[in-house]
């Protein structure tokens, strides 16, 4: 079986989501997905799309079934700590600059689990430097450190390179799912990379 992809930005709730239910799915398929840092807001300029709350505002009905469908699945997957960012949207550079720092430091897992934390369990306006650094401190992580790389050359390069190389491989938006070469969109298409999976794996 080709590797499993998990590609995301920190900005989306529904990454957030998703990142959550992961460990199910490799407690029951034994997969290990691999998290890739992307730019949202990249992707969008990369794609000429927007983001659900920009594109759906002004059609009736639409934005409050979303919210329907994201309580559904916080039901489904009895999840007790998400609280929708009150500074919303945020501009999550930084803090996805961070995460490519983080990965090569050897604390990206650490890193992703207090940042989405931070975004949308404990949420804080995470683009303001002093907030970002003193929530990354609150962690155990050194904020000063990894905010200082965010200005990296390299670092910078490696983001905009994860971001374009994910276009190209069909993403839009966040959270985007490969398993091999297979496309998925959206926390709600996890069971269909979980059969994704599984199929791979007996076949």
């Amino acid at each position: 079986m080709g590797a499993v992809e998990f590609h995301f930005d920190f900005g989306s709730p529904n990454a957030y989501l998703a990142h959550l239910v992961v460990p199910e799915i490799e407690k029951r398929t034994g997969a290990k997905f691999e998290y890739v840092p992307i730019l949202l807001g990249g992707v969008f300029k990369l794609t000429n799309n927007r983001s659900p709350a920009e594109s759906m505002r002004g059609i009736k009905n639409r934005l409050e079934y979303e919210e329907l469908e994201r309580q559904r699945f916080v039901r489904r997957h009895a999840i007790t700590r998400f609280t929708f960012n009150p500074f919303f949207p945020v501009n999550t550079l930084m803090i996805m600059r961070g995460a490519v720092a983080a990965q090569t430091d050897g604390l990206f897992a650490r890193y992703v689990d207090e940042v989405f934390r931070h975004m949308w369990a404990d949420p804080k306006k995470m683009d303001d430097p002093e907030v970002a650094r003193a929530a990354l401190e609150e962690s155990g992580l050194d904020g000063a450190r990894l905010l200082a790389r965010t200005q990296e050359q390299a670092v910078k390069e490696r983001l905009l390179q994860n971001t374009q190389a994910s276009v190209e491989r069909g993403t839009f938006g966040s959270p985007t799912f490969f398993v091999g070469e297979e496309i998925f969109f959206g926390k709600d298409r996890l069971r269909d990379v979980e059969e994704e999976i599984l199929g791979r794996a007996s076949g």
